[in-house]
């Protein structure tokens, strides 16, 4: 399928209408989830899971809406703010409230299929196929790695899994990505844009992208000692720990260019 001719317009209508809500994704990780979401040559519905007041959400869901690409599965049970590092997330407020005014404010509710679950309890029912599979919940690295088992089963060959905060001092993203995604021999095209990590499934013919996974995993992977213990950086060990990060290739690609590369 060729590159929808108005995606520009779209997805600059679409991010005006998701800056003002409250939350960590930047302007060109929410342009990139917009290319994915609508470039993809996959069958299925958009999951995500983890979202916190609904800023990915109404990204997602505003593109979705214009192009007719089914509901946006939101699953978060909004007991916690992901950024807060305590070992009691139960005490902090709920985000329920603030995620829903968010998707009435967007006009986007009915096009946002809400699960205030955890995504182990979704996944256990769960027969859709997948065109995008957004991680974004639990940040360790047995969080990240039940979301991505859990639902990578449903992932339309050829669609996308994509996690965020993989460039950021978080375990589980980063981890999961190297060791369930670089070094399998079931994804094609991989790579980064600011925190963001994603891979297109290929599981009929991810041969000819082994090269760059290779490439990407060995630049990737020198992170993965700076995280596992998930606490804060400091000193010397930040500073190698950015120095490392400088090295992973980050940029996202232009409309046509990612499409392309999408489509091969």
């Amino acid at each position: 399928m060729g590159l929808q001719p108005d995606i520009e317009q779209v997805i600059a209508r679409s991010w005006e209408a998701t800056k003002s809500v409250p939350g960590f994704l930047g302007e060109n990780e929410a342009r990139f989830l917009a290319l994915a979401a609508t470039s993809v040559p996959a069958h299925g519905v958009i999951v995500e899971i983890g979202s916190f007041k609904g800023r990915s959400t109404v990204m997602l869901a505003k593109l979705a809406a214009h192009y007719g690409l089914g509901p946006v599965i939101s699953i978060d049970p909004h007991t916690h703010n992901l950024s807060e590092k305590t070992a009691d997330s139960s005490a902090l407020p709920s985000t329920h409230e603030e995620f829903l005014h968010s998707l009435r404010e967007a006009g986007i509710e009915e096009q946002v299929e809400v699960h205030r679950e955890y995504s182990g309890e979704v996944s256990r029912n769960w027969d859709r196929p997948i065109r995008l599979l957004w991680i974004d919940g639990d940040h360790s690295y047995n969080g990240a790695k039940e979301d991505f088992v859990n639902f990578l089963p449903h992932l339309s060959p050829k669609g996308i899994v994509a996690f965020h905060d993989a460039l950021n001092n978080f375990p589980g993203p980063i981890q999961v990505f190297v060791e369930s995604v670089l070094r399998a021999d079931k994804f094609g095209p991989v790579g980064f844009v600011q925190s963001i990590a994603w891979a297109q499934f290929r599981p009929n013919d991810s041969s000819g992208f082994a090269a760059q996974r290779r490439n990407l995993e060995r630049k990737a992977s020198r992170l993965i000692p700076f995280v596992k213990r998930n606490t804060e950086l400091r000193g010397l060990t930040k500073v190698l720990y950015k120095l490392n990060r400088s090295r992973v290739p980050r940029t996202l690609l232009p409309a046509a260019e990612l499409h392309h590369l999408l489509n091969t």
